[in-house]
């Protein structure tokens, strides 16, 4: 049994890793300011013996009391459309809050994990994308306040790893989808599918052609227990290498649903990456972790979800 705080532990991910951990024996206290986390995400939890939750802004200064054996800092906007929205308040909480949570750590003598992104890899030159490919960003663009927001929390976190010996995870998260995504959280599999139930047009940017690798959240939260678990310091990537166009996708959501919808082209944002593919080979080796959900499976899961709750 161990003490796990989990900030954006209100957010999708969060939310389905307080689960995950509750589900194995250890106590969860879950940190969000619900600027894009839920209450409805863990209201189920609520009376759980063992799971607390406590409303804040990890931006600010943090304390617990008591003994706390790993912190999971999760809390940040994650979709474009969210930091897009709110880039202040990205580069806070990938700089101060990681400062914070790493502080929490470094006191409590806690293990910490840092969720990092695909996204630190840009628009990339490499293909797929292994641990050791530095990236390709765009530091000044609409989407650099993500993408170095996350690589300077890479950076403090090896840094309290070298300089203060705290027991340090990085994981790199490629695109991830299933229940308690939020209908208008701006991502592609969000978007479709609430477009299709609606009878609305499929909004599809560019051509289409552009490629994104989608692993179900059942999958990815194995991973990132399994990083927990590891002892491993160094980045791994967790996501599914197989890859799809957006034209692909669009077409599968359509066939899933049953929808008439149409598909709508629009214009390509700026710095949107052209292909995006995880080199899990790391993630093989030192964690023996792989996705197991099809794409299909897992648009299934997404759709009913999506459609009994609304």
């Amino acid at each position: 049994m161990a003490r796990v705080v989990i900030t954006g532990g209100a957010g999708f991910l969060g939310s389905h890793l307080a689960d995950a951990l509750l589900a194995r024996g250890d106590h969860v206290l879950a940190i969000d300011n619900l600027i894009t986390g839920a209450r409805t995400n863990i209201e189920h939890l609520f009376g759980t013996p063992g799971f607390t939750f406590v409303e804040q802004d990890v931006s600010n200064f943090v304390w617990v009391a008591g003994d706390v054996d790993a912190v999971l800092h999760f809390a940040s906007p994650a979709s474009p459309i969210d930091y897009l929205e709110m880039p202040i308040q990205t580069l806070k909480v990938g700089s101060l809050g990681t400062h914070n949570t790493l502080g929490l750590a470094k006191a409590k003598g806690a293990t910490y994990l840092i969720a990092s992104t695909s996204e630190v890899y840009g628009d990339p030159l490499v293909h797929p994308q292994p641990e050791d490919y530095w990236g390709n960003v765009n530091p000044v663009g609409p989407r650099g306040v993500y993408d170095e927001a996350k690589r300077f929390s890479e950076a403090m976190t090896m840094a309290y790893h070298r300089a203060h010996g705290v027991d340090t995870r990085i994981v790199r998260i490629f695109n991830t989808y299933g229940p308690r995504m939020r209908p208008d959280d701006g991502r592609v599999i969000s978007n479709f599918v609430v477009q299709a139930l609606r009878g609305e047009s499929l909004t599809v940017y560019g051509d289409g052609s552009q490629t994104r690798s989608f692993c179900f959240v059942d999958d990815e939260i194995r991973g990132l227990v399994a990083l927990l678990d590891s002892g491993e310091h160094d980045p791994v990537n967790l996501g599914n290498p197989n890859e799809f166009t957006i034209l692909e996708l669009a077409e599968l959501v359509l066939d899933v649903t049953g929808s008439s919808s149409t598909i709508e082209h629009h214009p390509l944002p700026t710095d949107d990456p052209t292909q995006r593919k995880p080199d899990i080979t790391r993630a093989r080796q030192i964690l023996g972790w792989e996705p197991h959900v099809d794409l299909r499976t897992g648009i299934e899961k997404t759709v009913e979800y999506f459609r009994s709750a609304s």
